[in-house]
């Protein structure tokens, strides 16, 4: 059964209008950007913790939550909600703690429940521990647990694994989104790690400055923003001015400061319209020197210089200054393995190939 979120939150300078629609297949959307952009008042009206101002709306499924004439309760909403610091009860054991939402139930009942939710998290070993004793990644298990005891309706995770060094925040990472998708609970997530929305969204709805800037699949958000802005928050590293030289066949061509990229457009452009064009890291292959790709080869190629080389867990994150004959100096950036780092001997001041497929390059118009 569908999940259907209606939403138009006006709360200081936040004004956000939010649809979305989450089934048990694709339950999670994920509330993304920079800090201050207005995601976690968003997520604190939905829940019922803030109020929004009188002319905001708010529907669930149908149901009004809260308009002019309607104000549903926080309890009445039925929404689990997980904390960024765990928010648990440091001198209650887990059980305790992940019964603590269920009052209502007899004894036995509830003590099957906790001890049904602790296993879906894999944390039933931790049963009789008090809360205090837990590590981060444990005490985010219990309190993920705590959340969905009560089988909520809606899940509400504020940056769930930020305060996770980062090996355990990967661990969790998959298992999230494995629990999730077990229960099938719809569930909005705020985060403003890129990794995270990509590994745990199946829709995603992007912020900035208070407002909802892009929202679709996390699929068509990240790799076709639908303005320099998106492109921005979302991450996108190589954002090009250009101006649009050809178009022939869906194929059209733009020099971006003396450089000339082709790319897959599917929409209408005119010679000389001014344009961005958009390239993800991970888009962008690093040949070495004396390896060129063929003329015939789909792929766009420029001569560059390696920078920079930052390792970045089993990537490398490499910047080159693009030999271009316009000024000021192009800077691309790439994601590459440390294997390939060691078989081409790369280090600053190497001269590679940077090659890039057509439809790796993202136009926006301007």
């Amino acid at each position: 059964m569908a999940t259907l979120i209606d939403a138009h939150i006006r709360r200081h300078v936040v004004d956000a209008r939010i649809s979305l629609h989450l089934t048990p297949e694709k339950p999670i959307a994920v509330l993304f950007g920079p800090s201050g952009a207005g995601k976690t008042t968003v997520l604190r009206c939905l829940a019922g913790l803030d109020r929004p101002d009188r002319d905001s709306d708010i529907t669930f499924n149908g149901e009004p939550w809260f308009d002019r004439r309607a104000l549903v309760s926080v309890r009445r909403r039925n929404i689990g909600f997980l904390f960024q610091d765990h928010a648990l009860f440091p001198h209650m054991t887990v059980e305790d703690n992940v019964g603590y939402g269920l009052p209502r139930w007899n004894r036995s009942d509830r003590a099957r429940r906790v001890a049904e939710v602790l296993t879906l998290v894999r944390a039933e070993h931790l049963l009789k521990q008090r809360a205090k004793s837990l590590s981060g990644g444990e005490a985010q298990r219990v309190a993920l647990a705590r959340a969905l005891a009560p089988s909520p309706q809606l899940l509400l995770l504020d940056e769930p694994l930020s305060a996770l060094d980062s090996p355990t925040r990967a661990a969790l990472r998959h298992e999230l989104r494995a629990i999730i998708a077990e229960v099938g609970t719809p569930t909005l997530l705020v985060t403003h790690d890129r990794t995270e929305a990509l590994a745990l969204g199946d829709h995603i709805v992007v912020m900035n400055n208070g407002t909802v800037i892009q929202e679709g699949t996390v699929s068509e958000v990240f790799h076709a923003p639908k303005s320099r802005a998106v492109a921005s928050v979302v991450g996108t590293e190589n954002v090009l001015a250009a101006r649009v030289t050809e178009v022939s066949d869906g194929v059209v061509t733009v020099d971006a400061g003396g450089m000339t990229l082709a790319a897959i457009h599917y929409g209408r452009l005119d010679i000389g319209a001014q344009v961005y064009a958009c390239i993800r890291a991970e888009e962008v292959s690093i040949l070495a020197a004396q390896h060129t790709l063929a003329s015939a080869s789909p792929r766009n190629q420029v001569t560059a210089v390696v920078t920079s080389l930052v390792p970045e867990g089993p990537l490398v994150r490499a910047t080159l200054a693009a030999s271009v004959p316009a000024p000021p100096v192009m800077t691309l950036t790439a994601l590459i393995t440390k294997h390939a780092i060691s078989e081409m001997n790369l280090m600053a001041g190497s001269t590679v190939t940077a090659a890039v497929k057509a439809p790796g390059v993202h136009l926006i118009t301007i």
